[in-house]
C-alpha cells in the first residue's frame, strides 16, 4: 500500500469546486430507469448513454471523479476510446463500484447486508490494472419500525471496512457508503440517530481493521425524514443538522465527505449541499461535496430518451446540473442557475 498515492488520489477527488459523479447504476437498475423512459434496455443503449456522458463538453470542470460499473468500465465511446481514457483525458479520475448488491439479512425481516467481498482481492487488482484509482461500496439502512438494529449497523460497517482495506492493499481509495434511506414515513430525528450510528460504528470499524482514514472517502446521506414524513424540514436545518452530526462521528483526518443525493430532487440536492457549504463555512476539517446519481443525470435522462438526435440537449443538462452543484459546494448557487438549459 502507498498511502502518499492514496492520499494524492483523494486530495485530488476533493479538488476544490468539484464532486463526484456517481454513473455506475447496476444493469437492472439502469434498465428500470430505462423502461419508466421507453428506452430500449440493452448493452448498446447503457454504452450509448454512458457515451452522452463522459463525452458532455466541459463536463471536467465541475467532476473530478466519475464511479463507473463493470459493464461500464470495458466498453468504449463512439470513436472506439475506452470510457476510462475519455475520462482521463477530460481530467476525470475514473473509479468503480465493487459491491455485488444488498441482500436480506438473515434473521433480521426488513434489513439488508452488502455483499460482494468473496473473491474481491483479485477483482480490485483486476480494476486498478484497467485503470480505476478509486472504487466504492454501498450499505443500506432502513428505518422502521424497531430497525435498524445494532446487528444490522455492525454487520454492514465490519463489511465497509474489509472492502476499504481490501481497496487500499491493491492501491485504490475506497469510497465508504454507508446510507440510511429516505423511503418511509420516518421523522429527521429518527434518521439522525440511525445515520449517527451508522456512522459510529463505521469509523470503528475501519480504525479495527487497520484502513488508513487519509486515504478514505465518506459518501453519507443527508439527514432528512422520509419522502412519505408529513413533516418535511426546511433546507436549513437539514443543513445544520447534518453537518452537526458529521462534525460529531467523522475523524477530521479524513480528507472530504461527498454526499448521495438519494432520491432527492436535483434543485433541492443542490440546495442542501449550497447551505451547509455556507452555513458551516470554515468550521468543518474536511472537504463537503457531492457524489450524485440521479440528482446530476435524471434530467439529462429524461431529454436523451434513446434518441441520437437529443443529445446536444441532454449534454446541456447534464452539464448545468453539474455547474450547479460545483457553485453549491463553493456556495455561490442560487436560483437563476436553474434556468432550462440552452436559454440566455
Amino acid at each position: 500500500m502507498d498511502v502518499n498515492q492514496l492520499m494524492a488520489t483523494a486530495k485530488a477527488l476533493m479538488t476544490e469546486g468539484k464532486g463526484l459523479l456517481a454513473m455506475d447504476e447496476s444493469n437492472p437498475t439502469c434498465n428500470k430507469r430505462f423502461a419508466a423512459l421507453g428506452i430500449a434496455q440493452t448493452p448498446e443503449a447503457r454504452r450509448a448513454y454512458r457515451d452522452l456522458i463522459v463525452t458532455t463538453p466541459g463536463l471536467g470542470d465541475f467532476i473530478s471523479g466519475a464511479i463507473l460499473f463493470d459493464e461500464t468500465l470495458r466498453q468504449q465511446t463512439n470513436a472506439g476510446i475506452s470510457f476510462v481514457d475519455a475520462l482521463k483525458k477530460a481530467g476525470i479520475i475514473p473509479g468503480i463500484k465493487v459491491d455485488t448488491g444488498a441482500r436480506d439479512m438473515a434473521g433480521f425481516p426488513g434489513e439488508k447486508v452488502t455483499e460482494g467481498l468473496d473473491g474481491l482481492r483479485p477483482r480490485l487488482a483486476e480494476y486498478a490494472a484497467m485503470g480505476a484509482r478509486f472504487a466504492k461500496w454501498r450499505a443500506v439502512i432502513t428505518v422502521g419500525d424497531g430497525i435498524p438494529t445494532w446487528s444490522c449497523i455492525e454487520a454492514n460497517a465490519h463489511a465497509l471496512a474489509r472492502y476499504a482495506a481490501l481497496c487500499q492493499e491493491a492501491g485504490l481509495v475506497p469510497i465508504v457508503e454507508p446510507e440510511v434511506l429516505m423511503d418511509g414515513s420516518h421523522t429527521l430525528e429518527q434518521c439522525l440517530a440511525a445515520t449517527e450510528k451508522s456512522q459510529h460504528a463505521l469509523f470503528h470499524q475501519l480504525y479495527q481493521m487497520r484502513v488508513d482514514l487519509r486515504g478514505v472517502i465518506l459518501k453519507p446521506n443527508m439527514v432528512l425524514p422520509g419522502k412519505a414524513c408529513p413533516r418535511q424540514d426546511p433546507v436549513d436545518r437539514v443543513a445544520d443538522v447534518t453537518v452537526t452530526c458529521l462534525l460529531a462521528n467523522v475523524p477530521a483526518i479524513l480528507p472530504g465527505v461527498a454526499f448521495l443525493s438519494g432520491g432527492q430532487s436535483a434543485e433541492l440536492a443542490s440546495q442542501r449541499l449550497q447551505a451547509m457549504n455556507l452555513r458551516f463555512q470554515g468550521r468543518m476539517p474536511w472537504a463537503l461535496t457531492f457524489s450524485y446519481s440521479r440528482a446530476i443525470q435524471q434530467p439529462a435522462l429524461e431529454l436523451w430518451k434513446g434518441q441520437p438526435a437529443n443529445i446536444p440537449a441532454a449534454q446541456r443538462a447534464l452539464h448545468q446540473r453539474a455547474a450547479c452543484n460545483s457553485a453549491a459546494r463553493r456556495g455561490v448557487y442560487n436560483a437563476a442557475m436553474e434556468k432550462h438549459p440552452g436559454q440566455s
